[in-house]
């Protein structure tokens, strides 16, 4: 029995729109955003931009970066967090921008 092209092409079709092949994938595996998935900085200062992590990820980038004592933490009109911590018994003005960046300034 010969199937018509018609039935093959429909059967591409559905194989193709349903992911099955041709499938792309939208993100590579491992680290998709260096800025934001390592330590490094990337800024010696902070950098303006929409900023939607919470206030416990900013503490928490704060405390990764090895200060302790944070108080006083607020997001600014820029997108940036400002706050006051402590580090080896010094207390500093500090900052945690949208990219993760953690300054702090005497």
């Amino acid at each position: 029995m010969k199937i018509p092209a018609s039935i093959h092409a429909l059967i591409a079709l559905v194989l193709f729109s349903s992911g099955v092949f041709g499938q792309v994938p939208i993100t590579r595996e491992g680290p998709g955003n260096s800025a934001l998935n390592t330590d490094k900085k990337n800024s010696n200062a902070p950098i303006a931009g929409r900023n939607s992590s919470t206030e416990g990820q900013a503490k928490g980038a704060i405390e990764h970066a090895g200060y302790s004592d944070i108080s006083e933490l607020k997001k600014d009109d820029n997108g940036v967090w400002r706050g006051r911590a402590s580090k080896k018994g010094v207390t500093y003005a500090v900052t945690v921008d949208y990219q993760g960046n953690v300054n702090a300034a005497n």
